[in-house]
């Protein structure tokens, strides 16, 4: 099975550009009213909505036209998200470790795009889904190697975090390229978990005015309400339902329920993760890449967390080939 562009593919990638540009230009009119007939401009809300624009275009460019393409912005992307956890936590400092992850992380890159020795089928899943034994080995022996023992073990388990959450679980977003449809996959998760992270920050400021402000993780993340989770969670669900089009019949009733639950659950647990890293290292955010969000991190915290959820999911539900 190859991931060729089909009609329906084509379609469904027309689909999402209009969704995202219609919700764009409505945000924008929305923009516009508020500087110009309320005299209220918003520069940072203003600058954060550029950036929708641009990131729109890159995962466009990157998903639409098929298999190879997704691969290498998936890589280019957990390179960048590993970028920012090693200076953040000063892991960059050490080239033998943080150059074991960079490596792991191109096999990964690796092992989604040749095809299965055995099998012949896109993508090798065996060497794909052991590559967390052997990155840790391999990283665990760099200290052997260079004779070291002082202050390995931090950088070690650092490394070997880095690997396992931005190299091995987001790199399951690029194995998903060879699953049929798979860019009705890839595109649904995106906007997904896009539109549940603005609806928990909206929810959280609209309902807390009315119901009150209650804190979800004070000691994580202060300004996470209860309301505001409960409104990810309620889109979350919905989402599977709006956006069926997605989706081949094998992806009934129970998959839709599982990946809202998905989504809505695991996309806030992402976020918290990196709050409690960024708290525990004294950072507001993981960088500045993004105007208006923070680091690239920062706006791929959620995907993180959710994208392997989901590949399991369409590969117990629906599996990988055509």
């Amino acid at each position: 099975m190859t991931f060729l562009p089909t009609e329906l593919t084509h379609h469904i990638v027309i689909q999402y550009l209009a969704i995202a540009g219609a919700l764009l230009l409505v945000a924008g009119l929305a923009l516009a009213i508020c500087r110009w007939v309320l005299r209220r401009p918003l520069p940072g809300v203003e600058q954060t909505y550029r950036s929708w624009w641009i990131m729109l275009a890159l995962a466009m460019v990157f998903v639409a036209p098929g298999r190879t393409t997704v691969i290498v912005g998936v890589t280019l992307l957990s390179l960048a998200c590993f970028g920012e956890f090693a200076r953040a936590t000063g892991l960059y400092r050490d080239w033998w470790l943080s150059g074991g992850v960079w490596l792991g992380i191109l096999v990964v890159a690796v092992s989604s795009w040749v095809s299965d020795p055995r099998l012949g089928t896109p993508g090798w899943y065996g060497l794909f889904s052991v590559l967390p034994a052997y990155a840790t080995a391999f990283l665990l022996a760099i200290p052997v190697l260079r004779g070291k023992s002082r202050g390995q073990l931090q950088r070690v388990c650092l490394s070997i975090v880095g690997f396992l959450y931005f190299g091995w679980m987001l790199g399951h977003l690029g194995f998903l390229a060879n699953a049929e449809g798979a860019q009705g996959y890839l595109l649904f998760l995106l906007m997904a978990v896009v539109l549940t992270d603005v609806a928990g920050f909206t929810c959280g400021k609209l309902l807390s005015r009315v119901f009150g402000r209650r804190p979800l993780a004070p000691e994580i993340s202060p300004n996470k309400t209860w309301a505001g989770f409960l409104g990810a969670l309620a889109v979350a669900l919905t989402l599977p339902w709006l956006l069926s089009f997605s989706f081949p019949p094998c992806f009934g009733t129970g998959p839709k329920i599982l990946l809202g639950l998905i989504v809505g659950l695991g996309g806030q647990l992402g976020d918290l993760t990196i709050s409690f890293i960024k708290r525990d290292l004294g950072i507001k955010d993981m960088g500045s890449a993004i105007p208006g969000h923070g680091g690239i991190l920062d706006r791929c915290d959620s995907l993180v967390y959710v994208t392997p959820l989901f590949f399991h999911l369409v590969r117990w539900y629906c599996g990988l080939g055509g």
